[in-house]
């Protein structure tokens, strides 16, 4: 276990996002969840305005920036030490962002869905997380894909976009790393339980590594009923390595860090 991992809060300004759609769709709904998120211990808070999961549909430039940059503006006064994170593929949303007060970027297409994104990382100096995702654009399928060695698979995806934003000018210490969790990587969920039990072997490229399984469906049962394992899967990417874990319900994932915490200096 890395010795200070990072709670990154989800906060989807969507209608279709798939765990919280329309919730907080407004600027005064997101900053309640987003003190409630603090209150609660996040280190991270992660805005959307574009959900990328099955089913989802596309938004227009002009709409997600009308969702993301008053929030972010309000964020960044509000709460000036929080470090505040974009999700999105699109370059002119993260230039935006980071102008607002963003200071991280998380895309999901690993610098594939916007060819001028790589620019704006580079010159901005933020961090970048890149993720692996086995379709080519930022909306992913409930596709089964098989693979014959999942890891190996990610891993040389990964390292490909790594070698990409460095001849770019992206810094090493820019780079954060996320291999995929459920159907951006296939619609069988035993590949991503295999990222998860072999997690150490991709936090060995020498990055940060980002899991995000926060109520996938890969972890079976309705929607509600996959808080435990969410707590299940991210303990296990702590345990192998992970220094971020995305999720849904920050106080949980608090007490979790607490509790392994308190175990690994007691079997020390």
């Amino acid at each position: 276990m890395v010795s200070n991992p990072l709670i990154m809060g989800v906060l989807n300004l969507t209608p279709d996002s798939f765990s919280d759609g329309g919730r907080y769709t407004t600027v005064s709904r997101a900053l309640k969840r987003a003190a409630d998120m603090v209150r609660e211990g996040v280190d991270i808070i992660d805005v959307g305005g574009e959900s990328t999961g099955p089913g989802s549909s596309d938004v227009s430039l002009k709409s997600e920036l009308e969702r993301v940059i008053p929030l972010i503006k309000k964020l960044h006064t509000t709460y000036p030490r929080l470090t505040i994170s974009v999700d999105t593929y699109k370059a002119e949303v993260a230039r935006q962002a980071v102008a607002a007060g963003a200071r991280m970027i998380n895309d999901v297409t690993a610098l594939r869905g916007d060819e001028a994104m790589v620019s704006v990382v580079a010159e901005s100096g933020v961090p970048l997380v890149m993720m692996y995702s086995k379709d080519t654009s930022a909306r992913t399928t409930r596709t089964k894909r098989r693979y014959v060695d999942v890891v190996k698979t990610v891993k040389a995806f990964l390292e490909e976009r790594v070698r990409y934003a460095r001849a770019q000018g992206v810094a090493k210490e820019q780079l954060i790393l996320d291999p995929g969790m459920g159907a951006f990587v296939s619609g069988l969920p035993q590949y991503s339980y295999e990222i998860l039990a072999r997690l150490d072997e991709l936090a060995k490229l020498g990055y940060p590594i980002l899991v995000g399984a926060s109520r996938k469906s890969f972890l079976g049962g309705p929607l509600e009923e996959r808080l435990i394992p969410t707590l299940v899967a991210h303990t296990v990417a702590l345990q192998n390595g992970a220094s971020i874990v995305r999720v849904h319900d920050v106080k949980e994932h608090r007490q979790l860090l607490t509790s392994l915490r308190s175990s690994s200096q007691w079997e020390r």
